[in-house]
């Protein structure tokens, strides 16, 4: 099994870009995996995808180098282990908020005596290789989200567990959760303030970090305050970014909209 290129940047000081895949389309997802992002996440919790569709796009994504990874719509273990076998490299779970969830979570996503994933990594055996049972617990990325109030009280204990490889911050849930406006690159004083005291409290606890950002500026802002990865918008919204820009333009340059400098 090839090592996790993730980790290899991380533990070389490296932060990574993470891009993400709401559209559940294989040429969309083969599309921004060879643009160049460290690692792509196919979301099936808010995302359009369900699992026949994500097999899809991982076989797409393997046509690259870019690192293949999920996040699941819930904690349960089955889909969990699904998106493992079908060839991820690592799961973004959410709302882990407490140590129970934490431990139930990496005990999914690791082999005996580790954990209690069921053998059977028929895509991931062929996408890894064959040995990929023998390096899988140190190669796969067990990621919980922090995004509740509960998650902050529990959150010393959450990190606590040695198997979970990293947390993601989920700023819009965590937003709502402490009375504040549900949005990316936040500057709510008690929500910039929380995610600053998770990612202290994970560097602390030698856990890797990440987060969701909406604009590159702020994803730059993240890692100086310690994020090992940030995703910056998605598949949907560079999507919808990009027509907007061009219709805009179209519009703004039709026959008679010019402006002049002269009355």
């Amino acid at each position: 099994m090839p090592n996790n290129p993730l980790i290899n940047a991380w533990n070389a000081g490296r932060s990574t870009l993470n891009g993400w895949l709401a559209i559940p389309n294989a040429s969309t997802a083969e599309v921004m995996a060879h643009v160049g992002w460290d690692s792509l996440t196919i979301d099936l919790q808010h995302g359009l995808a369900d699992y026949q569709t994500a097999l899809t796009m991982l076989t797409a994504i393997s046509t690259t180098r870019t690192v293949p990874m999920a996040r699941v719509p819930w904690l349960e273990e089955g889909i969990i282990m699904r998106m493992l076998d079908a060839g991820c490299y690592g799961i973004i779970c959410p709302m882990i908020n407490t140590r129970d969830d934490a431990v139930r979570f990496v005990r999914a996503c690791n082999y005996a005596p580790v954990g209690t994933r069921s053998f059977g990594p028929i895509r991931a055996g062929l996408y890894a290789g064959p040995d990929y049972y023998k390096s899988a617990n140190d190669e796969v990325l067990s990621i919980g989200m922090i995004e509740s109030r509960q998650a902050l009280d529990n959150l010393d204990a959450i990190l606590d567990i040695d198997e979970l490889k990293a947390i993601y911050i989920g700023p819009a849930d965590l937003s709502l959760a402490l009375g504040c406006t549900p949005k990316f690159d936040q500057d709510e004083k008690p929500v910039v303030e929380a995610i600053e005291h998770v990612i202290k409290s994970a560097k602390a606890k030698g856990k890797r970090v990440g987060i969701h950002n909406l604009t590159v500026a702020y994803a730059r802002k993240m890692i100086a305050l310690g994020a090992d990865f940030v995703t910056v918008a998605s598949d949907m919204r560079l999507l919808t970014a990009g027509a907007n820009a061009v219709v805009t333009e179209f519009q703004n340059s039709a026959p008679g909209n010019e402006t002049s400098d002269t009355y």
